[in-house]
């Protein structure tokens, strides 16, 4: 007789989410995993299939943590998406190496697809329906998965922008210049002000 499982699902995302906040995407694997738990690699296939199964309990333990409830109705549709989009980021920025895995399995997942239902909603009653709707959920999810990636994991958030700012000034007059004022911009500032430009687009 098989021996009755003792692991809950998030038991297990937690383990595999803190192997990938320690040592990143690279380093998760079903070994990894059971050493965390304090088991055999093979304990652990009786509990998931694979490393991919493992996946996805990670991505739905990040976005399970978003909260999906529809904002305040008497605040404008715009101001309503902003809210979900900062409560997305914030959830899946608390662990950016994931972001490869949302991209993956978001659509598998729970949270993920309730976030999603909530932002469709919002943009219906602002009259965004049909194709125009499809385009505009794409793009929220690619710019604000887009901006998670570039505030963690790029390098413009720091030496990248330093490198910019020495390249020859007379083959890259604008790219220098504009290096030169990211510096003075912060992450929410960044986050927010693409945000805006993408909504101006939706608005209008």
């Amino acid at each position: 007789m098989p021996r009755p499982r003792s692991l809950t699902s998030d038991q297990l995302a937690s383990a595999a989410l803190a192997v990938i906040d320690r040592h990143g995407l690279a380093g998760l694997s079903m070994r990894a995993v059971a050493q965390e738990l304090g088991m055999s690699t093979m304990g652990l296939y009786r509990y998931v299939r694979d490393r991919e199964e493992l996946e996805r309990l990670v991505v739905e333990l990040v976005l399970s943590a978003v909260d999906t409830e529809p904002p305040d109705p008497d605040a404008s549709w715009r101001e309503r998406i902003e809210v979900m989009a900062r409560r997305l980021r914030g959830a899946v920025g608390a662990h950016p190496a994931v972001v490869p895995l949302t991209i993956t399995h978001r659509h598998r997942s729970l949270g993920g697809l309730r976030w999603s239902e909530t932002v469709t909603a919002i943009l219906t009653e602002a009259g965004i329906e049909g194709d125009r709707r499809v385009v505009a959920l794409r793009g929220l999810l690619g710019y604000i998965i887009g901006a998670i990636q570039l505030e963690h994991l790029g390098p413009l958030s720091g030496p990248g922008t330093t490198a910019i700012t020495e390249l020859p000034p007379d083959e890259f007059p604008h790219m220098t210049e504009t290096a030169r004022d990211a510096r003075n911009i912060s992450a929410d500032q960044g986050f927010l002000g693409g945000l805006a430009v993408l909504l101006d687009g939706l608005g209008a």
